[in-house]
């Protein structure tokens, strides 16, 4: 993979644009709070955010068998009680908000593909002011396919307008790296993000790692010393 410059980066979401953990995590502990359950570790719950719900049920409810009808019912009652603090401490990582700043001044598209529920990612993106800014938002329920199916990656470089060989896509999970391979999109890995050690991601086959937001401007040709994150 070259490091020539790419005109347009796609996201995805939880772990890599926005810092959803606290928000889901507090959901989590209301669930196991109603249960007169101690709610878990932050540090536990935080690596498996990316995962989704499955993953956060299956760290609550070890006993349960995923698809089972109590298993669904625990997931439900957690999405439910996550919608309704969707954004109450989901904040961008800092520092992607001047990033986004200098793409949008450079005239670089950007856009979002998440497997995150329509349901949730819409109402997450609006309160966050980042609903009009995207141009292309693909939820995991948008399509028949989701990550790791190429599909939603080329749908949504489609909808930018740019050939997916001229696409970014960042994501700190190996689903998002498979996708973007899949895709003919150069793959970059947040360092910043849920990584899990046990999953071993120095085995991706990502074009680069990103420590900080700031480091993507360096893909998309752009100069740093215009990022300036705002007060």
């Amino acid at each position: 993979m070259t490091r020539a410059a790419a005109r347009a980066a796609l996201f995805d979401l939880d772990g890599t644009l926005l810092d959803t953990a606290p928000d889901l995590a507090g959901a989590l502990a209301e669930l196991l709070l109603g249960l007169q359950r101690e709610p878990l570790p932050f540090a536990s719950v935080r690596p498996q955010v990316s995962h989704g719900s499955v993953a956060l049920i299956r760290l609550a409810f070890p006993g349960l068998e995923p698809g089972s009808a109590p298993f669904e019912a625990q997931r439900l009652q957690l999405l439910d009680l996550y919608r309704a603090r969707i954004a109450r401490e989901t904040r961008l990582f800092p520092g992607f908000e001047a990033v986004l700043a200098c793409m949008e001044q450079a005239g670089l598209p950007w856009g979002i593909v998440t497997n995150k529920p329509g349901w949730l990612t819409g109402p997450l993106l609006a309160q966050l002011g980042l609903a009009g800014r995207a141009g292309a938002v693909l939820s995991g329920d948008s399509l028949p396919e989701r990550k790791p199916h190429p599909r939603p990656l080329l749908v949504a470089a489609a909808q930018l307008r740019v050939p997916p060989a001229d696409c970014l896509f960042v994501g700190d999970a190996l689903r998002d790296v498979q996708a973007a391979v899949a895709a003919g999109m150069r793959p970059l890995g947040v360092r910043f993000g849920y990584l899990d050690p046990a999953e071993r991601p120095e085995t991706w086959p990502v074009a680069g790692w990103l420590q900080q937001p700031g480091d993507l401007l360096g893909w998309l040709g752009l100069a740093t010393t215009a990022l300036v994150e705002p007060a």
